[in-house]
């Protein structure tokens, strides 16, 4: 059994808003284990509408279509599964007193256009919505083959659909005696091809559990998709898996889910009562705005200082001016002098510092591939690691912003 869902929108195609809902649902399918095998989004067009609901009804087993339920004249789901039923739309009583009776709680009078809000195609279920004036709707559709698909209409408004699926929708659904569950495992300081070929076998197409790999600005998410007749044998399922990961990958595995490297780094100083400061030039502050994002960083976070100009480095963390004259501001000499500085000011255990970068054009082959440099000031001495900033010019504060905190986070699992 599949599941397809259609969203629904113009403003979806052009851009204009994000489909949030087909993730959300998905999400929920796959716990009921339903498998989604697509994301269709239509514009606001009649014919286009009907076209992909024939497509997605003689494909896969339920079809859920979000969106185009309201009263306007480019809301035109109902119309379009009409047509895709050759049905009529037909009034629904209860529905239409529904539609006046929200009017009629806001004080205000009911437009002649929200009675198509009550109107359904002829054959079909109303799903109520207790949150807003657009009922869902409900029906079959019989296949050619004689096999039957479920389609389902919810509100395009995120709080109303997640209400009428959980409560109309997902009843109705058999996930045919399975359940499916997920799992992410995230690393940091290899590429994706490399994690691929430490991985080998465990990212075979066709291996159950799935595990799939995703790529964002240089953090590596590992995502693990187990089916199965329980719950508890896809997590037995999942924890295997998850073990196997672990032993090859290493030190590269940094979190789980949602856990970024400042979570992990914030982590182990506090297992480590120790503190930190930072010193960035090119990373302008991010690297801060990261560390304080965690929960307790007060802990082991004691501050930082943004330090973009020659005359910020002397002042703020006592860089020799000479230094930077006779290495330039882009070398590992002045980054090593900026974290010693800034490990002194801010009489820290460790300290990061982050130097800048030139601009760069990743389109021309011909131009050479910049380097930054960060560097670490702790105890028993400093070390630096030059950053080359190849591919989109974008993520080069993001990335350089891991390559210093996983500094210090491999630095802490070693000493």
């Amino acid at each position: 059994m599949h599941a397809e869902i259609i969203s629904v929108g113009t403003e979806l195609t052009t851009g204009a808003k994000l489909d949030t809902n087909s993730q959300w649902l998905s999400l929920e399918l796959a716990d009921i284990g339903i498998p989604v095998l697509a994301h269709v989004t239509i514009a606001d067009d009649l014919d286009a509408m009907v076209a992909a609901l024939h497509t997605s009804a003689n494909r896969s087993e339920i079809v859920l279509v979000t969106g185009g339920l309201g009263p306007t004249l480019d809301d035109l789901t109902r119309e379009a599964l009409s047509k895709f039923a050759n049905v009529e739309l037909v009034l629904h009583e209860p529905s239409f007193e529904h539609v006046k009776s929200i009017f009629a709680k806001r004080h205000r009078p009911m437009p002649e256009r929200n009675v198509l809000q009550a109107m359904f195609p002829l054959g079909s279920e109303p799903l109520p919505n207790p949150r807003g004036t657009a009922p869902g709707i409900w029906m079959k559709h019989t296949r050619k083959d004689g096999s039957e698909t479920s389609v389902a209409a919810m509100p395009g408004v995120p709080s109303e659909m997640k209400q009428m699926f959980r409560q109309q929708v997902m009843p109705r659904l058999d996930g045919g005696g399975q359940v499916i569950r997920r799992a992410r495992i995230n690393l940091f300081g290899v590429g994706e091809s490399q994690a691929e070929e430490i991985l080998g076998d465990l990212t075979a197409r066709g291996r159950d559990p799935d595990v799939g790999i995703t790529v964002h600005e240089a953090t590596i998410t590992l995502r693990i998709t187990a089916a199965a007749a329980t719950a508890d044998d896809c997590h037995r399922k999942i924890e295997k898996t998850r073990q196997a990961i672990l032993n090859r990958m290493g030190t590269l595995v940094f979190g789980v889910e949602d856990e970024e490297l400042e979570h992990a780094l914030v982590r182990l100083l506090q297992l480590r009562r120790a503190t930190l400061s930072t010193a960035e030039s090119g990373t302008g502050g991010l690297l801060a705005h990261r560390l304080t994002g965690v929960n307790g960083f007060e802990s082991c976070y004691m501050g930082g200082v943004v330090v973009p100009t020659n005359t910020a480095k002397r002042e703020l963390v006592s860089v020799d001016p000479m230094l930077i004259r006779q290495y330039g501001p882009i070398s590992q000499e002045v980054a090593l002098a900026i974290a010693k500085g800034c490990r002194q000011r801010f009489g820290t255990n460790f300290s990061l510092a982050v130097s800048e970068w030139p601009a760069f054009d990743p389109d021309d082959p011909l131009a050479p591939v910049p380097a930054s440099f960060v560097a670490l000031a702790g105890p028993k001495g400093a070390k630096v690691e030059q950053v080359q900033h190849f591919g989109d010019p974008d993520i080069a504060k993001s990335r350089t912003a891991k390559v210093a905190m996983n500094m210090l986070r491999l630095h802490l699992i070693e000493g």
